[in-house]
């Protein structure tokens, strides 16, 4: 089933279209696939980016809209990302971007895209764990900006993956969320009673 993409914000768009359009941020950018870049580039696949702020094992966290992320194609694949951020003036681009979650992120997408059931696909940012994950809200009628993290969602951590979690499976958010509970349990201190 094809994926049902929210639509970005209007602002979200132009900004990241006048960054790619400026060589100036395009040459400034830590972005050497982006630099180097042969042929014409194109924000595609918006998606809006949330932060869980804590994680706990019922999944009951709330989460929060903090962008919106664009792959910036060339040709057949995406080289790099370009980042909005929500400003008192609304949305603006933030930065470009590239590394292992770009691919790690088209891969999670090709395979969301065979599901048999049709998913709004997010992106959902765990900082404590410093782990991202394609989010697959199972509500496609939410704008993006909202919409809580349901138990029957379900969320695909991305490559590379915090140790013990495998990247690109699916995992209910009820099943995942409380194995990254026992990531964040703090060791004991040596000599204290365990």
């Amino acid at each position: 089933m094809p994926l049902s993409v929210p639509p970005a914000p209007a602002p979200a768009l132009r900004s990241v279209l006048a960054a790619l359009g400026s060589p100036t941020a395009v040459r400034g950018a830590r972005t050497p696939a982006l630099r180097a870049a042969q042929g014409p580039t194109s924000a595609e696949l918006p998606l809006p980016v949330h932060e869980l702020d804590h994680v706990t094992a019922t999944g009951t966290s709330p989460t929060r809209l903090t962008g919106w992320r664009f792959l910036i194609r060339c040709g057949e694949h995406a080289v790099a990302a370009a980042d909005t951020m929500l400003t008192p003036d609304g949305w603006a681009f933030s930065h470009f971007c590239e590394g292992p979650y770009i691919a790690s992120a088209e891969l999670a997408l090709r395979h969301a895209e065979s599901m048999p059931k049709p998913y709004q696909p997010r992106l959902l940012s765990v900082p404590e764990l410093y782990m991202l994950t394609l989010w697959l809200h199972a509500d496609c009628t939410d704008d993006g900006a909202s919409g809580p993290l349901a138990p029957t969602d379900l969320l695909v951590p991305l490559a590379p993956a915090p140790p013990g979690i495998a990247a690109h499976r699916p995992h209910r958010a009820a099943d995942l969320l409380p194995v990254l509970t026992h990531r964040l349990t703090p060791a004991p201190l040596l000599g204290s009673p365990a």
